[in-house]
């Protein structure tokens, strides 16, 4: 589908059709996530039936992240291979169907290995859904709108994501009962979301319409398919690796992730059992329903400024930037320990998170060709989920029972601060070396042609 040439704006962006409609795709199936996950974590986390440590709620996040990460090179592959349309197509309709049996898990109280394994299953999906779908945006915007349209992109994602968080709060403390049956019907609803969500992309779009450019079909046996994955790996890696400027983003956004899963496991622990002592979780529940809206509102507007900064300031300041007031601002925010100002964090956390987000993928779509932008996508998308899985288990390990610890929260911010200045001197190097290079060749052009 052609797009218009023009001047970079919102207005773009949301005028080409292939946009919106992959929009709809992804925001449809977040909103599922959104539900599902709420319904999933609740039964772990705050359901008046069972407990958990902290070292259980990181596995349980683990459950949830991990499996992607172990796979995600490979997938990466697959992408590059496949027809991106009929990979996130067929994502959600097998979702839809393993939805269900997990939900009659969940119902009948059936925590262990079973309903462990479909969890894994469908959350594992998801990020091979989500992944195709960043690979996609190249082809449906122009490249001059990259960062508008990751920004919409990204954002609506993570905002339709927390409505449907707090939207399961809301529906478990007035409709449904907060225990086994209340989750499992909570779940069972969102089948019906993820099949949408995979029809709507098969009506939309054309087999090639989402990428990639130059499909490759494996043809030989397992084995050989099993090598040329190994093969085409070796080759993502070194593109990337010839890239500094993607390298750091990846690094400084990992960094970010993992300072963020403490942050999570702290909120978690002061939710369930610092600002809650008793045992009714539907106050709990309903507070960390509105730590997800505030993150999701703070998302809308880092993804609101950062358009227009990163092409006055230039993007990778605008990292350096945000690090910084991460790390400055939490500080006041997060030490006294009140609900109030916690929700102030996440608000400031949640934008920072977002925006830096946006350049990253706008980064590596840029810097990185197509033929390998599957893998490199899901290279980021492991970083992405492992560092912070990271995060949450040094965070139950080294955290109180109820979250309180004044020293996590300098720490972070101390982390936040060395990011920022790492990224700021390792981006201003790599800028000093690219204008270098560009005087000696000018230079010998120069002399040649003289």
């Amino acid at each position: 589908m052609p797009l218009r040439a023009g001047s970079g704006s919102l207005s773009r962006v949301l005028g080409s059709r292939g946009f919106r409609r992959l929009l709809g795709v992804r925001l449809v199936s977040q909103l599922m996530d959104g539900l599902f996950q709420a319904a999933l974590a609740g039964s772990l986390l705050f359901n008046p039936e069972r407990a958990a440590d902290p070292i259980a709620i990181a596995t349980g996040f683990t459950i949830l992240l991990l499996p992607y990460s172990a796979v995600g090179p490979y997938v990466g592959v697959l992408l590059d291979r496949w027809s991106r349309r009929t990979v996130v197509s067929t994502a959600n309709l097998i979702r839809a169907a393993l939805v269900l049996p997990a939900a009659l898990l969940i119902w009948n109280g059936v925590e262990s290995l079973p309903c462990a394994i479909l969890a894994l299953v469908i959350i594992g999906i998801n990020r091979f859904f989500l992944t195709g779908l960043a690979a996609a945006i190249p082809h449906v915007v122009q490249p001059d709108v990259l960062v508008t349209g990751n920004a919409v992109f990204g954002t609506l994602g993570v905002a339709v994501y927390s409505a449907g968080v707090g939207g399961a709060a809301t529906v478990l403390n007035t409709l449904l009962h907060e225990g086994f049956h209340g989750y499992a019907a909570l779940a069972a609803v969102t089948a019906l979301g993820y099949a949408g969500s995979g029809l709507l992309t098969r009506a939309w779009f054309g087999v090639r319409e989402l990428g990639p450019d130059d499909t490759q079909r494996g043809t030989g046996t397992i084995l050989a398919a099993l090598v040329a994955v190994a093969r085409g790996m070796v080759a993502g890696a070194r593109h990337l690796a010839g890239r500094s400027g993607a390298a750091y983003a990846l690094l400084v956004q990992g960094g970010y992730r993992l300072l963020f899963g403490v942050l999570t496991m702290l909120t978690l622990l002061l939710y369930r059992r610092y600002f809650n002592t008793g045992v009714d979780y539907s106050r709990s529940l309903s507070g960390l329903a509105l730590i997800f809206v505030a993150g999701g509102v703070g998302a809308l507007v880092g993804a609101f400024v950062t358009p227009p900064l990163t092409r006055r300031i230039g993007g990778w300041r605008w990292v350096a930037i945000l690090m910084a007031a991460s790390g400055i601002l939490l500080l006041p925010l997060g030490l006294p320990f009140r609900a109030g100002f916690l929700v102030a964090a996440t608000f400031v956390i949640g934008g920072a998170g977002q925006a830096v987000k946006i350049i990253v993928d706008t980064t590596l779509q840029r810097d990185c060709l197509d033929d390998f932008r599957g893998r490199v996508f899901s290279v980021n998308d492991a970083t992405y989920s492992l560092t912070f899985v990271v995060g949450l288990f040094a965070a139950a390990v080294g955290l109180p029972a109820n979250g309180h610890s004044r020293l996590a929260v300098v720490l972070v911010c101390a982390g936040y601060l060395a990011l920022a200045l790492w990224y700021d001197l390792a981006t201003r190097r790599l800028l000093r070396q690219g204008i270098r290079d560009v005087v000696v060749a000018a230079r010998q052009t120069v002399n040649s042609g003289g």
